[in-house]
């Protein structure tokens, strides 16, 4: 069978850096390039309020496998092919403008302490120039480090970022074991203004400090599949290496997100089920467990749910980690802090969603999937809302204020791999949300509360479950778990009074809510948008934007008369009107 060769490059002059090499000196080397294409009336999504157009297909390339990667075996019996340690292509955005501004018109005032507020051994050092930010020591481009294969800087990189649109979108993207910084507001986006090949690692997550980014500097942490991080600022093409050879975790870094408010602290969930927070400036120290009340100020035991390995309190902190919280035996699938940055809401492979208070560290609620384990999390912009996915096939929409379960969303017929909302589609009444998953679709979905259907005939039990939770929950927002049994013994039916007695710093466990009690909402939208299965999903304020298991990243222009209108308006009212009325059980809820 006759194959044909990869594409030519497309640099004039690519510059490339081999790790190791004695004198640092460039090293020309052919490596293939991304290849966009602009299709032609090639997939619309229709929708009420217009047509997305599609913008343009950015097809990343892979990179072969390192010649000293190990061979990939895949643990599944039935697989007929290896699973690589990826988890497909995933996009970090980022403006140094003033663009993608949120519009959700309720914008919360956050009132939350900063992490590890009190503990006198996480106060930050006061720098001599507050307005220059901390970069990393290592040069990556001259590195002898052997976790790094080369990097490739594109000839102009200079001269693109001082000639760009200072509004325009950079991204990173990860595919298999190479790492690219995009501008996404040039004429030659396909070229990536740099680019790193790992030897023997793939990065599986990575996200942009937003607190810390400038037109000068960016914080960039990525998670890797051997479970080092690495910390690199694109600009000055520094880094440096945390966790290194897995001396705090040794397992994958399957999920990591800087915490919010935070200059310096990034958290990182691993396969082996921890949470582990970590400081991007402090060096790495072989990590024991601490016992409670070593090394620590009023540190709460711990539970079932949560085992609090190393608290935020402890005032053992010169060298990383901060702190180190295990969660169950399962694969942490990924986490996303509330706006209200008080809350860390965290999706496990076990099936389970459970909430944390993260400034306490205790866990709250503990939530179960229909059946499967859950995939994907995020939060409505007011945070009233989480919303999941998982490998029931379902998106499921959860509210904060009742703790409970208020729909299922039935649309996809695989995996779901990523949720998010629309910021540009919601307000105090509705909501847009999007979801992607491994059967190549994209699907949209509007509610609201007061429209959610339940079946007829739960109608009238169901309200009377509902106003119970309500007034409840009213009661209970801003509770501590030690007020919490009543609630307990409601929730589990098998606990007697004795055992909630003494179970009064255990979460809430919340039974899984039957079908026939569950309101099920339609997609207003269904689009098979590729041939290989989408893995991201990401909303901007002109844009949507996805990204594929193979390196496809798709952009569609917003409808233009609608561009920064705010949900409510009447074609999207029609259209949610239409999506909604087939069923004649309408539910009386009213906003939360």
């Amino acid at each position: 069978m006759f194959v044909l060769p990869p594409p030519p490059p497309r640099y004039t002059v690519p510059v490339a850096y081999a790790a190791g090499a004695s004198n640092g000196m460039a090293v020309p080397i052919v490596e293939t390039n991304n290849i966009i294409t602009h299709p032609e009336n090639g997939c619309p999504l229709q929708v009420g309020e217009g047509t997305y157009q599609l913008q343009d297909d950015l097809h990343l390339a892979t990179p072969p496998p390192h010649p000293s990667e190990a061979p990939i075996i895949n643990p599944n019996p039935l697989a007929t092919n290896p699973a690589p340690p990826t988890s497909g292509v995933k996009l970090s955005l980022v403006s140094l403008g003033p663009r993608n501004k949120t519009v959700f018109p309720s914008k919360l005032n956050v009132t939350a302490p900063p992490f590890g507020d009190g503990n006198a051994a996480l106060a930050p050092i006061a720098a001599k120039d507050p307005s220059k930010k901390r970069k990393p020591k290592n040069n990556i481009i001259k590195s002898s480090s052997s976790f790094v294969s080369r990097v490739i800087i594109h000839e102009s990189t200079t001269k693109r970022l001082n000639d760009r649109d200072p509004e325009g979108l950079f991204a990173f993207a990860n595919i298999n074991r190479a790492f690219q910084w995009l501008d996404l507001s040039s004429k030659v986006k396909d070229e990536p203004l740099s680019k790193i090949l790992f030897t023997k690692a793939h990065m599986i997550s990575h996200d942009v400090n937003e607190l810390t980014k400038s037109a000068s500097h960016i914080d960039v942490v990525m998670g890797s599949s051997a479970g080092d991080i690495f910390w690199y600022e694109p600009i000055s093409q520094k880094y440096a290496r945390i966790n290194k050879n897995g001396v705090i975790n040794n397992s994958p870094v399957t999920h990591i997100k800087w915490i919010p408010g935070s200059e310096n602290l990034f958290m990182a969930a691993h396969e082996n089920g921890q949470l582990v927070v970590y400081d991007k400036e402090k060096e790495d120290a072989l990590f024991t467990t601490e016992l409670p009340g070593e090394s620590t100020e009023s540190v709460k035991p711990s539970s079932r749910s949560l085992q609090v390995l190393k608290s935020v309190n402890s005032q053992n902190q010169k060298t990383n980690p901060v702190a180190v919280w295990k969660l169950a035996n399962q694969k942490i699938s990924q986490f996303a802090f509330s706006p209200d940055q008080r809350h860390l809401a965290v999706v496990l492979e076990d099936g389970s969603l459970r909430l944390l208070d993260y400034l306490q560290e205790e866990v709250l609620d503990v939530f179960r999937s229909y059946y499967g384990g859950l995939t994907c999390i995020c939060w409505s912009p007011d945070g009233k809302y989480i919303v999941t996915g998982g490998q029931d096939d379902l998106v499921t929409i959860w509210s904060l204020p009742e703790r409970k379960i208020i729909a299922r969303c039935q649309g996809h017929d695989s995996w779901v791999s990523a949720v998010a909302f629309d910021p540009w589609r919601c307000d105090e009444r509705t909501y847009r949300i999007g979801s992607v998953g491994d059967d190549c679709n994209l699907l949209l979905w509007d509610f609201s509360v007061g429209m959610l259907h339940r079946p007829k005939a739960h109608h009238q039990a169901s309200a009377r479950h509902r106003s119970s939770l309500i007034a409840s929950s009213s009661q209970h927002i801003n509770r501590r778990r030690a007020d919490s049994a009543g609630n307990r013994m409601r929730s589990d039916s098998q606990m007697t009074a004795a055992d909630s007695e003494g179970a009064s710093d255990q979460p809430i466990q919340h039974p899984v809510e039957s079908r026939a009690r569950t309101a099920l909402l339609p997609p207003i939208m269904s689009k098979s948008v590729g041939e290989d299965p989408i893995c991201w999903l990401g909303f901007q304020e002109d844009s949507i934007m996805t990204s594929s298991l193979e390196g496809h990243i798709r952009t569609w222009d917003r409808p233009r008369e609608n561009i920064g209108d705010n949900y409510g308006d009447q074609n999207s009212s029609a259209a949610m009107g239409t999506s909604m009325g087939s069923n004649p059980a309408v539910s009386s809820r009213g906003s939360l």
